[in-house]
């Protein structure tokens, strides 16, 4: 749910609805409240206008979330503060944002993990600003329109038969929600604004699913080296700490695709292969031509 969200919109939780719920009055077990206020760190603005942060003093609830904070403050506070949101269950990927500096998902993030102070809620670095706690995301979706999609041989009428390690393999991919949690902290787009030449850790899961897939024919590995910039990547493994399903994104889709591309582009033994490869081709093209 993005965009400013006017006063009195359904998107706005109602009392009694989710797990906080504003209630006056003294804490009590029914109520949830502990006694306690949060102070909440707000950045307001959007490009073209003043742009700061507005602090709030939130009543804390048992178990409460960044974004309980969040809709409490929409809803009694400031009904124009815009933020992403959608299920609230850590499963939609929408309520990415960076919590005291970290990105997270709203949603799973605790207030009751953190360190006791002032929290700080502010959009991802890594994405153009919209209005206050929204982002821009979309050019990820074009980055996705440049991997060639999945491609198996031709029918040749058999059942397709799959190891259980290549289905536990794939199915760790699979778990990616598309939070962009991964795409903000790494620093080849968050310090050097690389992403028109760099197809960020979400993308080399994409195709690491793709490419390790024992069905799929198609060879990635020029894509990944020319276009995807799969070189700028150290391996600091930020975006693997920052995946909301744990998803081992540098060892298990990073390294091993940069092994198949060095493989591809520098590894001597194939590099003499893929010449011989070539030159009986051409003995054959002319053979065929005499």
């Amino acid at each position: 749910m993005a965009g400013a969200l006017p006063q009195g919109s359904d998107a706005v939780p109602q009392p009694g609805a989710g797990l906080f719920s504003p209630v006056d009055g003294p804490p009590t077990p029914e109520s949830g409240l502990t006694g306690e206020t949060i102070t909440l760190r707000v950045f307001k603005g959007q490009p073209g206008g003043e742009m700061g942060y507005a602090t709030h003093e939130v009543p804390e609830v048992t178990g409460m979330v960044v974004l309980d904070a969040v809709h409490w403050v929409q809803r009694n506070q400031d009904s124009d503060l815009a933020c992403r949101w959608n299920c609230k269950a850590g499963k939609c990927g929408s309520c990415s944002a960076e919590v005291n500096g970290r990105p997270v998902l709203m949603c799973k993030t605790r207030i009751d993990t953190l360190p006791r102070g002032p929290v700080t809620v502010q959009p991802m670095k890594s994405f153009p600003l919209i209005k206050d706690l929204v982002t821009d995301v979309s050019r990820n979706y074009e980055t996705n329109k440049l991997i060639p999609p999945f491609t198996a041989a031709p029918d040749d009428g058999t059942p397709w038969r799959i190891q259980q390690m290549d289905i536990d393999r794939l199915y760790e991919y699979r778990r990616c929600i598309e939070c962009f949690l991964c795409q903000d902290v790494c620093h080849v787009n968050r310090t050097h604004d690389l992403s028109a030449r760099f197809f960020g850790p979400r993308f080399f899961v994409r195709v690491a699913s793709l490419e390790m897939h024992p069905k799929d024919i198609l060879d990635r590995r020029d894509l990944l080296h020319d276009q995807g910039g799969l070189g700028y990547c150290n391996i600091t493994k930020c975006c693997t700490e920052v995946c909301p399903e744990d998803i081992h994104i540098t060892d298990n889709a990073i390294i091993p695709l940069k092994e198949r591309v060095a493989d591809a582009h520098w590894d001597p033994v194939q590099w003499v292969a893929r010449k011989l490869r070539g030159s009986s081709a051409k003995t054959g093209e002319r053979a065929a031509d005499k």
